[in-house]
This record gives C-alpha cells, structure tokens and sequence, in this order.
C-alpha cells in the first residue's frame, strides 16, 4: 500500500487518488468554470488558471494519427484541448476506475469520446512500448505521485523522439505562502514528496529533454520539454 493510501486513510471523508477524493470534483469544477473558477484559483494559490488551458490547448494542434498520453487524467481537465473529428487517439490513464469513468463522462459531453481510450495504470509501470506516444500531457499530476522521479522517467520512456511533455505541478519551491496548502495536502494524503523548479529541470534532463522549461505561477509551476533521440 502507497504511502499516500496510508495517509488517506487516516482523514475520514477524503480518500486517496486511487479512489476519487472530493478535491478531484472541486479541481474539475474551478477548471470548467474560468470565471469562479479563475478567481478562486488566484485567491488560493496564486495561479492563472489560462495557463493550464493553454498546456491543454497544445493537444488540440496535433495532427490526425497522433497518438496522446494524458496521466493522471482525473476527471478530464484535460481533454478539453481536444477538437471533435481531429482524429487523433486519446489515451487516459489513472490509478482509479472512478476517475476514469469521470473522463469518459467528460469526452462524451465534449463529443470526443470516439478518440479516448481509457487504461488503469499506474504512472509507474505504464503498459506501453518504449517510444509509442506521440505528446504527453500531465497537468496537476506530478505532485500527486508517491516517485515524481519515476514518473518522468517512466514517461519520457514511452514518449517517441521529438515528442512533447507539458504538466504541471504545486512545486516546493513556490514560497513560504503556500507551504500550508502543501503540509495539508500531504496530511490528507492527496501529495506526495513533489518536487522543485530545479528538481524538474534536472530530472527532464537526465531523461532526454530538450528546450525545458519552467514557469512558476503561484504555487503552481508549468513545465514543457521535447524528447531528444535518446535519455
């Protein structure tokens, strides 16, 4: 059992993200309402929400044929940069059924639910071929994850050559101001370890990215790097 399933199981009412956690509905809803959703993004934590619709919105530039890794999908957030008839395919994967089934709810009301495949995985141990995926988005995920090191390695294993990875993650670097949302995200066991603006630059890296980058918004930081020929 994960170290966040233990800490979950501690808060009654929370769960861990291998159920479906009330915060998961709270993020959905901020995201899918950029007004109220906006405002309380920039009164908690700091962040404009419009940077997180535009790492989504680089899904929407693919070519027809692409093939697209969203992990952890959550409830969808993230599909919304998917156009209808664009032909790509859609692969979600996340620890949770519920969620997954959040994100088939979502592709449906989107009418993209022709291109979404859905897969119960952990980040971890991904059952896909090395250098399969075409682009990887990952937003609000990597915090989330019990190895955020493994995480990136394990992604940018099954990203081709050239490839894409945009996410985001509350980073431990982001200032004094946010360090009780991320002691009480770890309490309630929804965080793990996370990572800084250095850690991800230096992780990104070692596993073969180029152009990385980082921009921090808040408590939230924004990567981005393109998959060199090899790690």
């Amino acid at each position: 059992m994960s170290a966040l399933r233990r800490l979950a199981g501690q808060v009654p009412g929370v769960g861990g993200w291998d159920e479906d956690p009330l915060w998961g509905s709270v993020y959905d809803w901020s995201v899918e309402h950029p007004v109220a959703g906006g405002a309380l993004w920039r009164l908690g934590i700091g962040s404009d929400l419009r940077l997180l619709y535009a790492a989504a919105g680089e899904t929407g530039r693919l070519p027809a044929g692409s093939v697209v890794l969203d992990v952890p999908s959550g409830g969808g957030v993230a599909l919304r940069g998917l156009r209808p008839g664009q032909g790509v395919r859609y692969v979600a994967v996340d620890i949770s059924q519920r969620m997954l089934d959040r994100t088939t709810a979502a592709a449906r009301r989107l009418g993209v639910e022709d291109q979404l495949e859905t897969v119960l995985a952990d980040v971890v141990d991904l059952p896909f071929a090395d250098g399969s995926v075409d682009h990887v988005v990952s937003l609000t995920g990597l915090h989330c994850f019990p190895d955020p090191r493994g995480a990136v390695r394990e992604l940018a294993r099954v990203l081709r050559p050239g490839g894409v990875l945009t996410g985001s993650a509350l980073l431990n670097d982001s200032g004094l101001r946010f360090e009780g949302v991320r002691r009480g995200g770890r309490l309630a066991g929804l965080l793990g370890p996370g990572a800084t603006r250095t850690d991800v630059r230096r992780w990104l890296a070692a596993d073969g990215f180029e152009q990385v980058t980082v921009r921090l918004s808040g408590a939230i930081g924004y990567f981005r790097g393109v998959r060199t020929g090899g790690a």
